[in-house]
């Protein structure tokens, strides 16, 4: 693992890494995130009684949405063109949590993981942000980059 900080020059300054030399490759990477949520909120989701609309299906839509939109959140992220972006999601009732999956797909010069992990934080967001009304003590917890192919650095599974 490298301990390089490539965003920064010698003298300290940011600036976003020249990747203009670099072959083009087909990238892909896969991020989860999860939210806890109450029985209440649980019920609603499933049932589709949440006011806002259908729970599930909007924080899809929004997290492909936020992998498109990455380089604007993120500072020294490069904008990629985005060969596939898809969000899913797998509900565990007993321990009352969601878990979005976002898988991104390119074919380019640098990695999608950061659009991987926006896409997965935003779908948990999206969620937190219809169901906020019938309770807001969800927990967004345990984003993070599941696998990466691809790239310089090689192939990355957690």
């Amino acid at each position: 693992m490298s301990e390089e900080f490539t965003h920064f020059d010698s003298d300290g300054n940011a600036f976003m890494v020249d990747v203009s030399g670099k072959d083009v490759t087909k990238r892909m990477a896969i991020a989860e995130g999860t939210i806890r949520v109450s029985r209440e909120v649980m019920d609603a989701i499933l049932g589709k009684k949440v006011k806002k609309g259908d729970v599930l299906t909007v924080a899809q839509v929004a997290g492909i949405m936020g992998t498109k939109r990455t380089s604007e959140l993120i500072p020294m992220c490069h904008i990629l063109n985005l060969t596939n972006a898809k969000v899913t999601f797998t509900i565990d009732q007993e321990e009352g949590t969601i878990t979005a999956f976002c898988t991104v797909k390119t074919e380019g010069k640098t990695g999608a993981e950061m659009e991987a992990l926006t896409g997965a934080s935003i779908a948990c967001l999206t969620i937190y942000d219809m169901c906020k009304a019938i309770d807001k003590r969800m927990v967004i917890e345990n984003i993070h980059l599941v696998e990466k192919d691809g790239g310089k650095s090689g192939d990355f599974h957690f």
